[in-house]
Parts: C-alpha cells; sequence; structure tokens
C-alpha cells in the first residue's frame, strides 16, 4: 500500500523557495562553469564544497529526504520543481546534495537499508562525507533487459562473495562503496526475483576501478562521470545485502520511478538555460544593418516550437509527479515512460536549436551548449531506452483493449 506523500509547502513558499535558489544558482554557480572547462573538475572541488556549506547554511541541504533524516522533505513534485532549477547548472544538484546516484542511494538505504547499514553508509552519504555509486549495467548484456546479467553472488557461510563486471557506474572513481545488483539466486523460475542488492566497500579486496569512460570526448570529468568496475571474488558479511535476498529489482522500482522525475525535470531547466541563451542571441546577433537573427521566421519558428514542447513536458512531468505522490510509482508507470522518452528528445532538440542559433559559438566550450550536447544524448538510452519505454506505453494501452502482448 503505497503511502500518499503530501506537499511540504504552500505555493507561495515553495516559489519564494524557487526564487531564492534560482538567485543562488545564477550567481554563484553559473560563474564557475568557464573554469571547469579550463581545469580538471576535481580542481574545482574546494569552491563547490564551500558552496555546499552555503547551501547547508541555508536550509537547503538534501531537498528530497525527509525533516527526520535531516532534509527538507519536499515531495516528488515539489523537489521536480526543484530540479528544474538545480539542473541550469552542472553543478546544481551536487551542491544541494541530491545528485544522482548518490540521491537513489539514500532514498533506498532509508526504506531498506538496516539499521547498522544506515548508520556506516547512510549517515555520512547525507552529511556529504563520502559518495556513493550503483552498479547495474554491464558490458556484456543489453542494459535494456536488466534481467540478464552475469554478476554473479554466492553465499560462504556468513559471507557473499561476488565477481562481475560494470560499467556505466556512476560517481564509481569517487565513491567509498557501491550498491552492486548481482545474482543471488540465478536458477529461480522467476526471473525477477534472482537478483539482489548487496553493498560492497570500494576498499573491498577484489574491488577494481578500472577507468573512467570517456564520453562525448570527455575524458570522464565531473561529479557525474562513468566508470567501469571489476569485481573479483569480492568478499562482504551477509549482513551488507540490502533488503530481502532475491527483491533486487523490486528495490530498484523504488528508485526508478521518482529518479526519472529528477531527470527529467533536470533536463528542463537544462532547456530553459539553453532557451534564454538562444532568445537572446537571436535578439541580438546581427545579420546584417538594423536586422537581427530574431527577425527570420525560421528562427522565430524554433522559439515558437521550443517554448511550447517545454511548456508541455512541464506539464506532463508534473502531473506524473503528482501521481507517484498520491497512487505510488507503479500506479504512474505508463506517464513514467511517456516523459522518460517525450522530454529526453524534447531536450535534444531544443540544445540543437540553440546550437545553431549561436552558430560557430555554439559547438565551442566556451558555451554549456556543447558540454550538454555531448553528455545528455545518454537521456534517451540511460534509465531505459526511448524505443523500450515506447514498447511499454504501447502494451500498457493495448493491454486496454484486451490485447496482451
Amino acid at each position: 500500500m503505497h503511502k500518499t506523500i503530501s506537499p511540504k509547502y504552500t505555493t507561495d513558499q515553495l516559489n519564494s523557495l524557487l526564487q531564492q535558489v534560482q538567485e543562488f544558482v545564477k550567481t554563484e554557480l553559473f560563474p564557475l562553469e568557464k573554469e571547469a572547462f579550463a581545469h580538471d573538475w576535481e580542481k574545482l572541488l574546494p569552491v563547490l564544497d564551500e558552496k555546499r556549506k552555503s547551501v547547508k547554511s541555508n536550509g537547503w541541504w538534501t531537498p528530497q529526504i525527509p525533516e527526520e533524516w535531516g532534509g527538507i522533505g519536499l515531495s516528488v513534485e515539489e523537489h521536480g520543481k526543484l530540479s528544474a532549477v538545480l539542473g541550469q547548472s552542472p553543478y546544481g544538484h551536487y551542491v544541494f546534495n541530491c545528485q544522482a546516484p548518490d540521491a537513489g542511494n539514500m532514498e533506498i538505504l532509508i526504506e531498506f537499508g538496516t539499521p547498522e547499514q544506515q548508520e556506516k553508509f547512510l549517515k555520512p552519504l547525507l552529511a556529504g562525507e563520502i559518495r556513493s555509486c550503483f552498479g547495474m549495467t554491464e558490458p556484456e548484456f543489453a542494459g535494456s533487459n536488466p534481467v540478464r546479467m552475469g554478476t554473479l553472488a554466492q553465499l560462504q557461510e556468513e559471507d557473499y562473495v561476488v565477481s562481475g563486471h560494470k560499467w556505466f557506474t556512476s560517481g564509481a572513481h569517487q565513491a567509498s562503496f557501491c550498491i552492486v545488483m548481482c545474482l543471488t539466486n540465478p536458477n529461480s523460475e522467476n526471473p525477477y526475483g534472482r537478483a539482489s542488492q548487496i553493498i560492497i566497500p570500494c576498499d573491498t579486496p577484489g574491488y577494481k576501478h578500472v577507468r573512467r569512460i570517456p564520453v562525448g570526448g570527455d575524458k570522464g570529468y565531473g561529479w557525474a562521470s562513468h566508470s567501469e568496475i571489476l569485481l573479483e571474488n569480492c568478499k562482504v558479511p551477509i549482513g551488507n545485502l540490502l533488503g530481502a535476498e532475491g527483491k533486487g529489482f523490486a528495490i530498484a522500482q523504488t528508485r526508478l520511478g521518482p529518479g526519472r522525475i529528477h531527470h527529467c525535470m533536470r533536463w528542463l531547466g537544462i532547456c530553459q538555460r539553453a532557451f534564454d541563451m538562444m532568445v537572446h542571441r537571436a535578439a541580438t546577433r546581427k545579420i546584417r544593418e538594423n536586422r537581427v537573427l530574431a527577425q527570420q521566421q525560421t528562427i522565430q519558428n524554433w522559439i515558437a516550437e521550443c517554448k511550447a514542447e517545454m511548456y508541455a513536458a512541464r506539464l506532463m512531468v508534473l502531473d506524473t509527479a503528482r501521481k507517484i505522490d498520491q497512487k505510488g510509482a507503479y500506479e504512474a508507470r505508463e506517464e513514467i515512460s511517456m516523459i522518460k522518452f517525450y522530454c529526453a528528445n524534447m531536450l535534444q532538440k531544443v540544445l540543437d536549436f540553440s546550437i545553431q542559433v549561436h552558430g560557430a559559438e555554439g559547438i565551442t566550450d566556451d558555451l554549456m551548449l556543447s558540454y550538454w550536447y555531448r553528455h545528455e544524448r545518454g537521456a534517451r538510452i540511460y534509465d531505459g531506452a526511448d524505443e523500450v519505454h515506447k514498447s511499454r506505453v504501447a502494451k500498457l494501452v493495448l493491454k486496454k483493449y484486451g490485447l496482451k502482448i
């Protein structure tokens, strides 16, 4: 039975928070972006740590986490709106300690973790003292079919011995522990009952960080960089099992629904920033004497299309968030899939048009547009490829008409 999540704030209170955070992001985080391109991202960490202290002092820390665990306690819808503000900067979520995959790990540790796990892993994560990662995708198996994986956990007396190969394990290069999806019941008749989630500290013998995977030409820099890891007979206590054995997929689903809301609203934040840049460029870039780009009908069409699609996407996502708050992610699974592929494609369109309006400058690292264009192409792949989500929506619709596919 889903527990209804009520809004934390009145409309006026939430709008006040969003305005304050918007000002903080604009004045404190936007100016750091060129520094990130000029140096290794890690050189900015001391600066970002100072920004994190400011966020804590303002009472904005871990906004998605319940108050009893030190967060603000925002509902899924409220945090979605905040994510749209934070998404305008590549550092927004990190500075507020609500970045993926840490945020999802916090949520499942709160819901499924034992007191010992919460003390050892959750509390330092909530405090921002450590980072974590989530190991699910494997290079040898299609990521769109998570039932198939090769990472195996064998029970030996009071320990699990885990061996396998993971990649696109986000944030692993800085992580203190990894929550690993692995097969504990590989012969179960129910394919969704074969996997469990096990917490593996990154200093466990046999845990090997192979590399940070370059994406779009970047050498794996940033808080959201992706890693390849090897697990070679990693021995951890049975007490590191997260939740019940065989419930790995069920636990994963509890994080994916709200997580997709946060992704979609973060993308809308990126879109808003890119859109504002596009409109400013169109309104100020002269193409000849007394004529600017914005006077070209094609540019006007792009502005209108982007504005309309961003508006539609925002309404879709917030409606889905409300349904999750009221009825749970399972009841909103059709809507979750729709916003995932709709928003991912809308993001690509807005970024592409903004780059085109900026001309040659748009593809340089002088602007954030090229960074987002490279990194957010993955939006149509991770958390379920577009085609998988479209198929799910179609099957759910057809089922209502009596046709099971």
